[in-house]
């Protein structure tokens, strides 16, 4: 997910931040950058409401990061 490290590097974040802010492991959460491993749809979910952006945003379904509106 090249989105996920990009997001995360704009932030000038670790891969253990995040993986502390989601509770998994460093290695976890480096697998869901590499795409070794599916994210959880709870994981992602997270994941979009800490960037601010879409989950669809987040899987690489559209461009457009902002949410959508409600």
């Amino acid at each position: 997910m090249n989105r996920l490290k990009d997001l995360r590097e704009d932030k000038d974040l670790t891969q253990q931040i995040l993986a502390n802010y989601l509770g998994c492991s460093q290695v976890a959460y480096s697998n869901y950058e590499l795409e070794k491993r599916d994210i959880p749809t709870e994981v992602l979910c997270k994941l979009a409401d800490y960037y601010g952006t879409s989950t669809d945003y987040l899987l690489g379904r559209t461009n457009n990061p902002a949410p959508p509106q409600q």
